[in-house]
């Protein structure tokens, strides 16, 4: 989420054209909705709005100088892939892949790379 909030930011700041960003909110949407329905149903709704605030407060924070967006877009991809990682080291440690399907993640993975 942070990935596509910092591209979607960006192209903003640097008056991209729409039709090269347009599918970024509509993937912001759709993390946040998923993000809303797991806090949802682990039964830790109250962290939403600390979710939001700070969210919020990053959208701000991105485009007070022009060195914090560049970083932040250059930070995008070591993200992605520290989180892919993340996710491995999960997977590795419970021995069990439950719900997670082998295209799927190769799929998010690739794309990440």
């Amino acid at each position: 989420l942070f990935s596509f909030l910092v591209f979607l930011r960006y192209q903003i700041y640097y008056d991209y054209p729409l039709q090269t960003y347009l599918e970024y909110p509509i993937i912001i949407a759709q993390d946040v909705v998923l993000l809303l329905f797991i806090l949802r149903f682990s039964g830790n709704m109250k962290r939403a709005l600390l979710y939001a605030v700070t969210f919020g407060g990053g959208w701000y924070m991105l485009t007070l100088r022009k060195w914090i967006i560049d970083l932040a877009m250059n930070l995008c991809t070591l993200i992605s892939a520290a989180s892919k990682l993340a996710q491995l080291r999960c997977l590795w440690e419970t021995k069990d892949s439950g719900q997670v399907s082998a295209l799927t993640w190769s799929m998010s993975a690739y794309t990440c790379a």
